[in-house]
């Protein structure tokens, strides 16, 4: 209702605009009773007269929830098939001046579909009920009508399909056909992009899988490394307890021999056990500093393992943690 139509203006690019203003009914009872609608047509200088017209509509429905987020493009191809047939295609697509968030995007994107779908239900009952209002006027004209009409239009010269210009085929495609590599583009910028209904939304399933992977990945190699550095450590304890039992079983040896009878025979006793002493002293530092770097070694490991998820958990963004969870 309370339709004003704009008149038609000549851009300098050939094309021709106009502005159409109207008032439309809503059933949805989140929003209000009526919204005003303004509708800005954009007919391409590819078309023809009385053979082809191809139109871009932009829509801007004000007054509803979240209406300053999106607008409709519908694109509105007529041609000539016959004398007296026409062929209508509608194509249609939803753009977003800024991304919404889930929950409100996809809200959007539900009472838009089915808005359209009622608004272009309602189109085409109107076109039939004009095709039934046609056919019965013309049924009812006398047969000197008919034949002075059909006269008239056999002595009209006919515009040829051949004669349309180049690139009309390229304005006639649908408004809704992108490629994959468009889709692809839309996916990954999506504010501002433009979405339709066959668009799938990325799902994070995948890289969280690979995220997880390669921390179960990590978590294995240390915890090998860990077990390699145990079975270093348990050798160098046997080690140590094999030094100690083979000392004692050498002092109790000694102790069995004949004593030393003279100062001389003291002296060397002296003499080679001050030697074992150091020799078995220097050993048991060896063994002593290479325990303390194994110790070391498997300290910092467990410290990098303890970084290492710790930074994996406070790093992570919480929009995807409530998205996984959810």
């Amino acid at each position: 209702s309370d339709i004003i139509f704009h008149p038609w203006k000549k851009e300098e690019n050939g094309n021709q605009t106009r502005v159409i203003l109207y008032t439309i009914t809503l059933t949805n009872p989140l929003a209000p009773k009526t919204a005003t609608v303004t509708e800005t047509q954009t007919m391409y200088k590819a078309s023809q007269e009385s053979e082809c017209y191809v139109i871009d509509a932009e829509v801007l429905t004000h007054d509803v929830p979240y209406h300053d987020y999106f607008y409709t493009i519908n694109r509105y191809t007529l041609t000539r098939v016959a004398r007296n047939k026409s062929r209508l295609r509608v194509s249609t697509e939803l753009r977003y001046r800024k991304q919404p968030w889930g929950l409100v995007k996809s809200f959007i994107e539900k009472n838009f579909w089915s808005g359209l779908e009622d608004y272009f239900r309602h189109l085409e009952s109107e076109l039939t009920k004009t095709e039934s209002t046609y056919l019965a006027e013309v049924h009812r004209q006398s047969p000197k009508e008919k034949v002075s009409k059909q006269s008239t239009v056999r002595r009209r010269k006919r515009a040829h399909t051949h004669l349309r210009v180049p690139h009309l085929e390229e304005v006639l495609s649908p408004v809704t056909t992108p490629t994959d590599e468009e889709v692809a583009h839309r996916i990954k910028h999506v504010a501002g992009s433009t979405q339709t209904r066959h668009i799938p939304e990325e799902s994070p399933s995948g890289f969280h899988l690979q995220s997880v992977s390669k921390l179960l990945l990590v978590i294995s190699f240390v915890l090998v490394l860990l077990v390699i550095l145990n079975m270093m450590l348990f050798y160098k304890l046997w080690m140590l307890e094999y030094t100690t039992q083979t000392l004692t079983a050498w002092q109790g040896l000694r102790l069995q021999e004949r004593l030393p009878q003279s100062q001389t025979e003291w002296a060397q006793l002296l003499e080679s056990q001050q030697k074992y002493h150091d020799s078995e002293l220097q050993k048991w530092r060896e063994i002593i500093k290479s325990s303390v770097m194994l110790l070391d070694q498997m300290k910092d490991s467990l410290i990098n393992l303890q970084n290492g998820i710790g930074s994996r958990d406070f790093s992570s963004d919480p929009e995807e943690k409530w998205k996984r969870f959810h």
